[in-house]
Parts: C-alpha cells; structure tokens; sequence
C-alpha cells in the first residue's frame, strides 16, 4: 500500500487528524471517494477475524479485576491457565484506542505461555473503554498522563502480591501503551521488565530510574517514533542501562497488531513475539506449561 497512506492513517489513528480531515484527504491520495472508501477496510481493525487465542479457550480462565490506584481504582482483564500455581506476571498495556478485544487477546497469548496476565485499562478513571474506538482515543487524549504513569505503577505491585504470581512482574505496551511502558520502567523500581513496542521515549533526566530490563522494538517505517531513538539509547549506554533494541526491516508502527489490516507484518511480528517471550523468561523465571 502507498506509504502516503499509511502515513495518512497513522495521523489519524494518533489524534493528529479529525476523522472528517482523514477521509477527505484520503479521497485526494486514492484519488476518489469510491477508492478511498475501498482502502478504508484495509486500514481499520477488524477484531472479528484475528483472535489468536479464543475468549472460551477452555485452557484458561479469565475475569474482571481491579486493583487501588491514586485516585481511584484501575479495571483489567486477569487471565491464567486453569491449573492452579504460582506464575510470573505480565502486565498488558493497551494501544491509543483503550482496553479493546486485540489487548485482551495478547493478553490471552501471554497466559496460553503460562504467565498471569493482566491488561489494564487506564481509561478506567474516565469510566473504562468505550466501544466507539474513535471516542476511546478522544478518551485517551483526555488523560493526565502523569497521573496514569502511577496507575500503571500501581499495576506492578497489584500483580506482585497477586496470590498466584511469583512476585516477578512485567509489562509490554503496544504504540501508546509502548510509550507508558518507557514511562512505567522508569517510574516503578519493583517492575523486573519492560517491553515497549514502538513506544516513544522518556527524557534522557528519567533513564536513571529505569531499573528494568528493556527490550524495545521499533518499526523500520515510524519516523515519529524512530527520531527519539538515538537520544534514548544514548541515555540508556551513560546510565550503563540493560537494553536491547531490536528494528524491523519492512515494518510500519503497529505492525504486531494482527487486526491491523494493511500495517501487520506476521513475518516480523511472529519474531518479535518469540523475543518477547524469551526475554519474559529470561528476566521473570519461565512459568509453569498447562498439564
């Protein structure tokens, strides 16, 4: 698909362009209003056709949890295998859109590889994730993101005193999930791992709180997010930082999100799961399989 597009879309999909604003200039770029209407299917989610993980998986179980938080309580959506026993823990961090069936089924990928999992939803102080996706990011807008850092934070110590887990806990966002990461790594001295996809960066003066190791991913095609690389990395090597960044050849922003339409790479995302996986076990103790 045109790179122009793309672009186009990731303005959109990032609160830079009203839905009006996209669609007309998506009639400019596709050159019509029936090919633009045409090219919309293929940018939007479509969470009907790529669960990866079904939501009655006999092999789990799953229910709504909360946690306290400053000013209130956090909702989520916990996930586990059936099989009683302690487990490391993962928390799951939603895109621009809020806790949407996507997030609940990574979340569901991490507990099929036997971790506790836990996708949070941070628009749970604006009265939790709407349906609407376009309201849900208008939502996101809204937010004081310094005042959701600590609601993620909190996150960390729910999980770890959770009476399933281990006491070992993660993260992994996704876009402005994998921003919050960075911001979490840097905020939470307890979180034992951080992995940001395509997440832009903290300040080079926040990478000395960092504890966690980070395993940051990054599309080959996000020149957005990609600017602040260089600057982080930099921070990360003179804080002598546990880092591993990892690009991918071919890939624009999103490109894990399977219901993603023309941005999904599953070449790339298939192997940047299994990093992300291994260094979840590397860092937080491999869990116990389903029997």
């Amino acid at each position: 698909m045109d790179q122009r597009i793309i672009d186009l879309y990731d303005s959109f999909t990032h609160g830079f362009l009203s839905r009006r604003d996209f669609l007309d200039r998506l009639t400019v770029v596709a050159g019509s209003t029936a090919a633009a209407a045409a090219l919309l299917p293929l940018l939007q989610n479509d969470y009907a056709k790529a669960a990866m993980v079904a939501e009655d998986d006999p092999r789990l179980v799953a229910e709504t949890a909360s946690y306290d938080a400053p000013g209130g309580k956090i909702s989520g959506y916990l996930v586990r295998l059936k099989e009683k026993g302690k487990r490391p823990a993962v928390i799951v961090i939603h895109e621009n859109r809020g806790l949407n069936p996507h997030i609940k089924d990574v979340a569901r990928r991490l507990a099929t590889e036997g971790f506790l999992a836990f996708a949070v939803d941070l628009l749970s102080p604006l009265g939790g994730t709407p349906a609407d996706e376009d309201k849900g990011r208008d939502m996101i807008g809204k937010l004081n993101l310094d005042e959701t850092e600590k609601h993620a934070a909190a996150a960390v110590g729910f999980l770890e005193k959770h009476a399933e887990s281990t006491g070992k806990a993660g993260a992994v966002g996704f876009c402005w999930g994998g921003a919050m990461i960075n911001r979490l790594a840097a905020a939470s001295p307890d979180l034992d791992a951080a992995v940001a996809y395509y997440g832009r960066q903290v300040a080079a003066d926040r990478v000395p709180g960092i504890k966690a190791p980070l395993l940051l991913h990054y599309a080959e095609n996000d020149s957005g997010v990609n600017s602040g690389i260089d600057a982080y990395e930099a921070a990360l090597k003179a804080n002598n930082k546990k880092y591993t960044i990892q690009k991918y050849p071919g890939t624009q922003h999103a490109f894990n999100n399977d219901t993603g339409g023309a941005r999904y790479n599953k070449e790339q995302a298939d192997i940047a799961w299994g990093r992300t996986i291994a260094f979840f076990k590397e860092n937080l103790g491999a869990p116990p399989k389903a029997g």
